[in-house]
């Protein structure tokens, strides 16, 4: 069935467009309130000038009319030209002067009664300072500012300045110099989002790289730990570790279809050679009868080596259940280093066991205690090549049996000790000398683990070796 591939695009590319994106967006939105905010205060500093100048306006008609020095001819010139040149404005306001009937007697338009159609003498009336018409043809608004002219015996009129909205809210160099900035950040900020995320991906790009030579088989993975960023670096070392275990476990993938291959093939052989003598009658009398006594002690090794790898097979699987029962783990471990030192015929070998007399009790499984119990006994003989001292020692904290199995032969070599519980390993003495499939430990750890205890290496010198197995204390 063919489906159709997701079209995806690099890291780098896909997450500097949507950073510019996301950085686009918000330099339009702060320009769009950045223009308003710059319409509205100019619009206010506007019309306050506008009040300002009708106030004054008004002030020098109350002298004027007082002293009657002129009126409005001389002053409207004089205040036009001075407010031009503060505001840079292109275009001045309409100016008029009305009487206390609403009536225009001076203006700088020249059809002054235009301001009628649209002023009543509501606006006269009230409070109000400044307003905002709506004329309809054309359409567009327009702003009035009053300013009253009082004289001793009341008010003689008013002065009214007139803009249209579009002058008082029409500016260029802020527009300009707005849009430069929004500009400049813009460059400013899609250049930092492409230089930050190509460095942040270069390394991600490195393991991606790195990942593509392993899933060819190729594990020399060279990679670069010099990275700032936590969590890179750990994402960096975590991948060399990985990449260097893969190598290790592909070496012992192949180290045990080898390893696998001679400890199955060499009983069988032997067998094989032992059985053929005795049926070809090479050997006879009691000299075939020990053939044949070899040949069970071989086909007896060859189902313990396949018993193991099935039993560990098995219980990764959960394939194989863990039957917890209360103990007395000191009656536990001295039946069962009874047994198998019986089991050895061997005086070289000899044991002690130290703990307190009174009673442990523990919640495990005898059968799989037993079978830890049997392969720690077992390793420590032939680390000690068939002769030496055993010591078990039993001790407990608060909550936990601690069984400590102590042999005096050499140690382990610290470059292997890492790798005691990874299966299928053996190390290079034991892997000419002792036959297995190196399945012993990480089985018992296994064991240890689904009883809720563990299993673990105390310590290796040349003073001996310890390996530790807790177990959890019976709680009423």
């Amino acid at each position: 069935m063919y489906t159709q591939q997701a079209k995806r695009s690099s890291l780098l590319r896909y997450w500097t467009t949507r950073y510019a994106l996301t950085l686009v967006i918000g330099l339009a939105i702060i320009l769009i309130v950045s223009v308003l905010w710059i319409r509205h205060s100019t619009l206010e500093n506007n019309l306050n000038l506008n009040k300002y100048m009708a106030e004054e306006i008004a002030d020098r008609m109350e002298n004027s009319i007082a002293n009657d020095s002129g009126g409005p001819l001389k002053i409207f010139p004089n205040i036009l030209e001075d407010r031009s040149k503060i505001l840079n404005s292109k275009k001045e306001p309409s100016l008029y002067i009305v009487n206390e009937n609403g009536k225009v007697i001076f203006s700088n338009v020249r059809s002054p009664g235009v301001i009628n159609s649209f002023v009543s003498s509501s606006f006269f009336s009230s409070k109000d300072t400044v307003k905002k018409f709506r004329l309809d043809s054309p359409p567009y608004d327009i702003y009035v500012v009053k300013s009253a002219i009082e004289m001793e015996n009341g008010e003689k009129g008013w002065v009214l300045v007139v803009q249209p909205e579009k002058e008082l809210t029409e500016v260029h160099q802020e527009y300009s110099l707005l849009l430069i900035m929004i500009i400049s950040l813009g460059l400013l900020g899609w250049g930092a989002i492409y230089f930050l995320s190509r460095k942040l991906t270069s390394p991600i790009q490195d393991v991606s790289k790195a990942a593509k030579r392993i899933e060819a088989g190729l594990y020399d993975v060279n990679l670069s730990e010099n990275v700032p960023q936590q969590e890179m670096y750990e994402l960096i070392h975590s991948f060399k570790e990985m990449a260097q275990k893969l190598e290790r476990l592909e070496s012992l993938r192949a180290e045990l279809l080898a390893g696998v291959t001679h400890e199955l093939k060499t009983p069988v052989t032997s067998i094989s050679g032992l059985l053929q003598a005795v049926k070809d009658d090479v050997v006879t009398g009691e000299e075939a009868k020990e053939f044949l006594d070899i040949s069970v002690k071989e086909t007896s090794k060859l189902q313990n080596m396949i018993g193991d790898l099935l039993d560990f097979n098995a219980f990764t699987a959960q394939a194989i259940p863990i039957n917890i029962e209360t103990h007395d783990a000191l009656d536990l471990v001295k039946e069962i280093t009874y047994q198998w030192h019986l089991a050895q015929g061997n005086e070289a070998l000899s044991y002690d066991i130290n703990a307190t007399n009174k009673s442990i009790l523990v919640d495990v499984d005898p059968m799989r205690f037993q079978q830890i119990m049997t392969n720690l006994l077992n390793n420590a003989k032939h680390a000690m090549k068939e002769s030496g001292h055993i010591t078990i020692e039993c001790s407990e904290s608060l909550t936990q049996l601690l069984i400590t199995v102590t042999n005096n032969g050499p140690p382990i070599s610290e470059e292997e000790q890492p790798f005691i519980f990874d299966r299928f390993f053996r190390g290079e003495k034991k892997k000419y000398e002792v036959r297995g499939l190196g399945l012993g430990l990480p089985f018992s750890q296994m064991l240890a683990r689904a009883m809720n205890g563990d299993l673990f290496l105390q310590s290796s010198s040349n003073e001996g070796t310890s390996f530790t197995i807790t177990l959890p204390l019976h709680t009423d």
